[in-house]
């Protein structure tokens, strides 16, 4: 029996993105494992889910603090886990997950394939020098231990190429992880329900956002926006927990904002809330791809975001939302207030939005990886 073995850095991102690498992989013979800190949760986890899959789980110290001294700890817990399951083939990803395995599996003795899913590198065009430094620096070395990078936009694979891998290594270009267009649709018979719900009154402009509550996914940006355009009829809800929960919520609440500024944490039905919103605003600094855009879209739900090499794969100015070039509180004020003045651009837009991710896809994704596979596993 064949090994796999598949490293993320955070707890519930297999089951979330990539049980369609697991399906692959079994049909090609192999018995999956998977590492991750199950203590570090930022989706969903559920264990019968990966029993149901026969997935070997182990849990392992790694953090999504780069600098922390539980990634050390890791890379041995990890090199135990590839020596103790004669692991022959190894599919990481993120930054953090890339750099444990590939260390982990130099000190392990058994030079399994490596395969590296990079879901945005640490440094990119307007990163500070320094990430290039230390990151940039890091990503080179690894990278002489690996077989196959996958990359999920244009500019991450443009440095990738430049990469030295294993002979014969290659680096791909996919198109993100797949959207479920079935589970991600346009319901417009639940807004009127989900509303009442949410507590959202029906002729509200209703924005929503999702992902982490952190520094980088900027959710602040669009509090301050919403307290500035001083209108009463704006109502904004965000899906996601963080370490920056309490912040936002004491921000919210200095803003007078508490009745129509709502954290609705995690949420797994967030195609449900979605069916309620006017349009969707993605206020990342810094986005490898951005799937939660790409949901709203299939969605039908017309995006508000800035320039950057994740959303450049995907969103058009004016087509399917706006785009800004400065991420800044100004240009959302400005966005949010023009798409409520304009309706019939916002509905124009509308039409536009599940067409523009059409190759997005989860079936055109899962094409694409099981090619990458064949290409270095074999059939």
């Amino acid at each position: 029996m064949k090994h796999a073995l598949i490293v993320t850095n955070v707890g519930g991102f297999l089951s979330k993105f990539e049980m369609n690498s697991v399906k692959i992989l079994q049909q090609k013979g192999y018995t999956v494992h998977y590492a991750t800190n199950f203590d570090d949760l930022l989706y969903d986890y559920d264990e019968n889910k990966y029993n149901e899959n026969d997935i070997t789980l182990h849990q392992i110290e790694i953090r999504k603090n780069p600098f922390s001294m539980n990634n050390l700890v890791a890379v041995f817990q990890l090199a135990r886990v590839i020596r103790k399951n004669d692991i022959s083939l190894i599919h990481c990803h993120t930054s953090i997950g890339g750099a444990v395995a590939r260390a982990a599996a130099k000190i392990s003795f058994r030079k399994p394939r490596m395969i590296y899913t990079t879901h945005g590198f640490y440094f990119y065009k307007g990163a500070p020098r320094k990430n290039f430094l230390i990151f940039g620096t890091m990503e080179k070395i690894l990278a002489r231990g690996t077989d196959a990078i996958i990359t999920i936009n244009r500019e991450d694979y443009d440095y990738a190429s430049k990469m030295h891998l294993r002979n014969n290594g290659h680096v791909y270009q996919i198109k993100g992880v797949g959207v479920d267009e079935n589970r991600f649709r346009e319901m417009p018979e639940l807004k009127t329900k989900v509303r009442d719900e949410l507590n959202i009154p029906q002729n509200a402009f209703h924005i929503v956002s999702v992902g982490e509550l952190n520094n980088n996914k900027n959710h602040r940006a669009v509090i301050e926006a919403i307290s500035r355009l001083n209108d009463e009829n704006v109502y904004y809800s965000i899906c996601g927990e963080g370490e920056e929960k309490e912040k936002l919520l004491k921000l919210i609440d200095s803003l007078g904002l508490e009745d129509r500024v709502k954290l609705l944490g995690y949420r797994n039905d967030v195609e449900i809330i979605l069916q309620s919103a006017d349009c969707f605003v993605f206020p990342s600094i810094r986005e490898g791809f951005g799937m939660a855009a790409v949901e709203a879209l299939s969605c039908g739900v017309p995006v508000i975001c800035a320039d950057n090499r994740g959303t450049r794969e995907y969103m058009k100015n004016g087509i399917n939302g706006l785009v800004f070039e400065k991420n800044c509180v100004s240009n959302y004020k400005k966005a949010i207030s023009k798409l409520i003045k304009k309706p019939e651009l916002l509905n124009k837009m509308r039409k536009n939005t599940r067409e523009s991710i059409l190759d997005l896809t989860l079936s055109n994704t899962y094409n694409q990886i099981e090619q990458i596979y064949e290409e270095n596993v074999g059939k």
